[in-house]
């Protein structure tokens, strides 16, 4: 499907791995022009941009702590020095955590709430005078923030601010035209078995109404769409890919 991608100017957030590699190569492939920030030049942004270059010119792998201005300040200043201006970012920067509440430290709080949803504050705010008017703001939440999840509190509540990020900051932009949508995938695997022990996995995909556990791919996909020119008219939402749990 043609989303209206071609020349369009993307910044994807967290692309090196997982969800925002396969939405980063997914961009490319449709002909848009990609600032792909990681915090470090590690093997995994190498490979990408070895990958990327292979899909064509134009492409720039940058580096950045998102979740401090200081960091977001510096994304800023390479994405102005290489793509001029942005069509589209995409707050894909997230980490998990795996923690009962009565155990839940100050320290891992913070840690899980700074990636999750600060970046995109961070991210967000440094880019707006970037943005073009027609913009689109994706950012990348999870399903989890409606249902909730033993031994993630910090993790649910991080990703249930990103709706509510969303629903507020497309009021605010909307004068604009800039749409800022979420994107909430389910339990997706991004590494083998998505690091979880197979009856787990089994257990997720007996409820899910597709039979299958999500792919990066599948995410990709519907970023895409929130990306590109055929919704047009869709902002605030929040779009759960979860197979229909």
């Amino acid at each position: 499907m043609d989303h209206g991608l071609a020349g369009k100017r993307v910044l994807v957030t967290g692309g090196t791995r997982g969800i925002g590699r396969a939405t980063a190569l997914a961009l490319a492939r449709a002909g848009a022009q990609l600032a792909v920030c990681s915090r470090n030049a590690g093997e995994d942004a190498q490979s990408l941009a070895r990958e990327l270059k292979a899909l064509g010119e134009g492409h720039h792998l940058v580096q950045a702590d998102v979740t401090t201005s200081e960091g977001a300040a510096s994304l800023g200043a390479q994405v102005k020095e290489t793509l001029g201006g942005l069509d589209a970012v995409v707050n894909n920067v997230g980490v998990d955590g795996q923690v009962w509440f009565a155990d839940l430290a100050e320290a891992e709080w913070h840690r899980v709430v700074d990636h999750n949803v600060t970046s995109a504050y961070l991210v967000t705010q440094a880019m707006l005078p970037l943005l073009v008017d027609g913009a689109s703001v994706v950012n990348v939440g999870s399903s989890v923030a409606l249902r909730g999840r033993v031994r993630g509190v910090h993790y649910t509540a991080s990703k249930a601010a990103l709706i509510g990020l969303t629903r507020a900051l497309c009021k605010e932009l909307g004068p604009r035209g800039i749409r800022v949508n979420t994107v909430a995938p389910g339990l997706t695997e991004t590494e083998p078995g998505a690091g979880l022990p197979p009856e787990a996995v089994e257990r997720i995909v007996g409820m899910t109404a597709l039979g299958r556990i999500c792919q990066p791919q599948d995410v990709a996909g519907a970023i895409l769409f929130l990306v590109g020119d055929t919704s047009s008219y869709i902002s605030g939402v929040t779009l759960n890919v979860d197979g229909g749990v």
